[in-house]
């Protein structure tokens, strides 16, 4: 599955990020190519995630820590 500028996202954030370790929402804003097979995913988080981590927008590489969230 594919993951475009506008698709709403789930982000893992590792045990680096102390008691915010675990998943965020947010909307993608951003992809910057880094290889052939690799991007930098910018990710606006949603309103709860800004208050918790603090920030408003963070870029993930690793692509098994960004998933995107189906509408049904």
């Amino acid at each position: 599955m594919s993951i475009q500028i506008g698709d709403r996202v789930k982000i893992k954030l590792d045990s680096k990020f102390g008691t915010n370790e675990g998943w965020h929402e947010g909307i993608v804003v951003r992809i910057d190519p880094y290889s052939e097979h690799r991007k930098f995913y910018w990710v606006k988080l949603n309103e709860e995630a800004q208050i918790i981590l603090g920030i408003k927008q963070i870029s993930v590489f690793n692509p098994k820590n960004i998933q995107k969230i189906e509408i049904k």
